[in-house]
């Protein structure tokens, strides 16, 4: 009677530049709010829903064009809704075929795209929001502008901004684990 060894040794795998491009590489859940999610046609059709709410009521006052930064709100939120429109039709797309945006080039894009106009909606939100404070407050002249539209368009600029943000960061965080 002769005791066999209970425990074999089992070689090793080489961890070569071969044996790790043979491992499947382990890929993001999809979180709501990403590309081709409900959470990500939620925020796509927020940001599209306050930014032509912003054009509309900026649009319905007729001094707008006089001030510089109301016309660059004006800008920058056509821009932004545009956008999150198209984005949003996208997002339609891939849940009506399920799938989700895992395309490194296509996911740079909508990355590239949302730090744009979100930029772009953050910086005239605020030209706006100091132009109205200056009418508002320090020159005392809303009893002869339309203060209180100005300060809306300005608030869903603003609003839509923020609905932008989680948008471009999960966008962000997807390219960065591909």
């Amino acid at each position: 009677m002769m005791s066999r060894p209970s425990v074999h040794p089992v070689d090793a795998p080489s961890l070569t530049n071969d044996a790790a491009a043979a491992m499947p590489r382990v890929r993001m859940k999809d979180f709501q709010g990403m590309g081709g999610t409900l959470g990500g046609l939620l925020l796509r059709l927020c940001q599209f829903g306050f930014a032509v709410v912003s054009l509309c009521v900026m649009a319905t006052t007729s001094d707008f064009p006089s001030v510089t930064a109301f016309s660059y709100l004006v800008a920058a939120v056509s821009l932004q809704s545009l956008w999150s429109l198209l984005l949003a039709i996208a997002d339609i797309y891939a849940l009506l075929v399920r799938r989700s945006f895992r395309n490194p080039g296509l996911v740079s894009f909508f990355t590239i795209g949302d730090a744009i106009t979100s930029t772009l909606t953050f910086a005239a939100a605020c030209a706006s929001a100091g132009i109205t404070v200056l009418i508002g407050n320090d020159l005392d002249r809303c009893s002869v502008n339309h203060c209180k539209r100005f300060m809306s368009a300005t608030a869903m600029a603003f609003l839509s901004w923020f609905a932008v943000s989680p948008s471009f960061f999960l966008n962000f965080w997807s390219l960065a684990s591909q």
